[in-house]
């Protein structure tokens, strides 16, 4: 299958990174295998999963400029099914780096194609702008995904992300659909998220996703233990870490939405892996 998925928003705090981590984790557990490409400079879904981007020598930025194989790139993580290729600092001066090249815009989908069919779903953690690299992502995915914080601010700027996805779409990837939207960090407490759950769903209808990511402490905290919000290391055995499944909130919505997302895509819930589970 090979769907490749970028996760959007130009503003920052919205929830990318977590939705990326938890997703992803999400789809693992559910048997599809899954690789993350961190296209952030600052390197987040590496850490929140586990893995310190200091210590790959390769990752996503020496692929981009030619010095490896994205697929020298991949690292495998603690959880089954689930890789990532890390980010880098240097991703940061990327963009200088290119502006003068020819189709510019098509780097990453050019490198990704000797990819993208070992995986079931490859999800792009982009950094929060609309500079050339998160371009260059939207550019090599089937469809977009955008986090949408509950909050009054988060909507703004949804109208100039969705006309450059538009652009983008008709000069650049013709064949690009929207995933959906998943409205993240609601606070049932408040009226306001609840205002701004109805606006996104009465304006965005069935492109919005069911699924709402509440506010949640595990999916804050995850992150420092290295780990999904949905799963907890509790030891090493025979070279081996023993997984355990935790039960709160913010890892129940991800798996939803995965649950949700497959839906969408007429997939079953467990993946039918070769001997079954």
């Amino acid at each position: 299958m090979g769907k490749i998925i970028s996760i959007v928003n130009q503003k920052g705090g919205v929830g990318k990174t977590t939705t990326a981590i938890n997703l992803s984790a999400s789809l693992a557990v559910l048997d599809y295998k899954v690789l993350i490409i961190d296209t952030d400079p600052q390197a987040n879904a590496g850490s929140g999963i586990g893995i310190d981007s200091k210590d790959q020598k390769n990752n996503i930025y020496t692929s981009l400029v030619g010095q490896t194989n994205l697929k020298d790139c991949i690292v495998h993580t603690q959880i089954p099914n689930l890789d990532l290729i890390s980010s880098h600092i240097d991703l940061a001066g990327f963009e200088l780096e290119i502006v003068n090249q020819v189709a510019r815009e098509y780097i990453l989908k050019e490198i990704i194609q000797d990819i993208k069919e070992d995986y079931d779903f490859i999800l792009i953690d982009c950094s929060p702008s609309l500079g050339l690299m998160v371009i260059n992502s939207i550019v090599a995915s089937d469809s977009v995904l955008i986090p949408v914080q509950c909050e009054y601010f988060a909507l703004e700027g949804i109208a100039k992300l969705q006309n450059t996805i538009d652009i983008i779409k008709k000069r650049l990837n013709p064949s690009l659909v929207m995933e959906g939207y998943v409205l993240t960090m609601y606070d049932a407490r408040t009226n306001l998220s609840k205002m701004v759950v109805d606006d996104v769903k009465k304006y965005f209808e069935s492109l919005c996703f069911d699924t709402i990511v509440p506010r949640n402490v595990k999916l804050a905290e995850a992150p420092s233990y290295g780990v999904p919000a949905l799963l907890m290391f509790s030891g090493e055995k025979d070279g081996e870490f023993d997984i355990k499944f935790l039960e709160n909130k913010g890892a129940i919505s991800y798996i939803d939405l995965a649950k949700e997302l497959l839906k969408r895509n007429n997939l079953a819930e467990i993946k039918e892996s070769d001997g079954g589970k």
